[in-house]
């Protein structure tokens, strides 16, 4: 087995550290951007997860996984990015 992590792991790593990044300004933010901060992170955590089982056990239909995951990493990002945003 190799260690190169696949793209959805690269995926859910990315927004792991997006995530860590904002912690401490979200912290400090208004509770709009609490409350999107507590969406988008339960979102993550939710796939974070869902990721490891489907991992092991899908193997005809990566590419809708992949897809589904992706839409659902954008939404997080976008949420992320509306944060930055407001912060």
């Amino acid at each position: 087995m190799t260690d190169k992590k696949s793209p959805t792991d690269e995926l859910i790593s990315t927004l792991k550290q997006h995530r860590d990044e904002l912690a401490v300004k979200v912290h400090l933010g208004s509770t709009e951007v609490k409350d999107e901060w507590k969406r988008a992170t339960d979102k993550l955590d939710e796939i974070s997860r869902g990721y490891d089982p489907v991992k092991q056990a899908v193997s005809e239909s990566v590419e809708d996984v992949t897809a589904s995951l992706k839409l659902v990493a954008e939404e997080i990002m976008n949420s992320f990015d509306r944060i930055r945003k407001s912060l």
